[in-house]
């Protein structure tokens, strides 16, 4: 098993999970099933894995709440699949820390391209100890709350290293300057966009040429992405 992706799927649906299952082996993944989130908090803690795909609506405990205690310990790459379609499950998801997002009725081929696809952005950026990130010169230690570009240590504050971590959890996609000023400062904060400008353009300057990898998409906000 050697060198095999490790994907976590939380399902509750006996056929929907096996099916998913054979896609994901058939792609040489190595697969730990969990019917519930109860097991798929258990199986976590017992497995390395490097993916996890999660439905929403699931007894004693739901996609939400495993997502949510999850994000509290891991970066892992979370894959969320729900029977409904509104765009308010997705923002929670997001808001949550979902990486993707899918909606029933799946292709399990989809899925699993689209799995691939996630890996290929998060391999080599946040691996199995996802204490520690590294991109190009820079390395975030989430374990130490530390920044370092080149191995020299970067004094960054609470929220821009609040805001970096948000940036990357999120790699490669776009964050309006309203999403990042809910996520980071939160929904009470009485300051407005520009708070969000601000900090993006002190965290770039403290990171020098790393800094580079902070990319302003004109009329819609910030990503966290390398160069092509």
């Amino acid at each position: 098993m050697a060198g095999m992706r490790k994907i976590l799927l939380v399902e509750d649906d006996t056929l929907m999970r096996e099916f998913i299952t054979d896609y994901f082996r058939k792609e040489q993944w190595e697969v730990y099933e969990a019917e519930n989130g109860k097991i798929a908090l258990e199986l976590f803690e017992q497995v390395s894995v490097d993916l996890i795909v999660l439905d929403i609506m699931m007894p004693e405990m739901d996609g939400w709440s495993v997502c949510r205690r999850i994000r509290e310990k891991s970066a892992v790459p979370i894959i969320m699949i729900t029977a409904r379609a509104e765009d308010d499950d997705q923002v929670m998801g997001f808001e949550l820390g979902a990486d993707e997002y899918v909606t029933k009725p799946l292709s399990p081929r989809v899925l699993v391209a689209r799995a691939t696809a996630l890996m290929k952005r998060t391999e080599g950026t946040i691996g199995r100890d996802d204490e520690r990130l590294v991109y190009g010169e820079l390395t975030v230690n989430r374990a130490a709350h530390t920044v370092a570009v080149a191995g020299t240590a970067i004094l960054l504050s609470p929220k821009e290293y609040d805001l970096l971590l948000f940036l990357i959890k999120h790699y490669g996609r776009v964050l309006s300057r309203e999403h990042i000023l809910d996520a980071v400062w939160g929904y009470e904060y009485l300051g407005d966009l520009r708070t969000v400008d601000t900090h993006i353009k002190k965290l770039r300057a403290k990171l020098g040429d790393e800094g580079r990898y902070i990319c302003t998409v004109i009329r819609s906000g910030y990503k966290f992405e390398m160069e092509a």
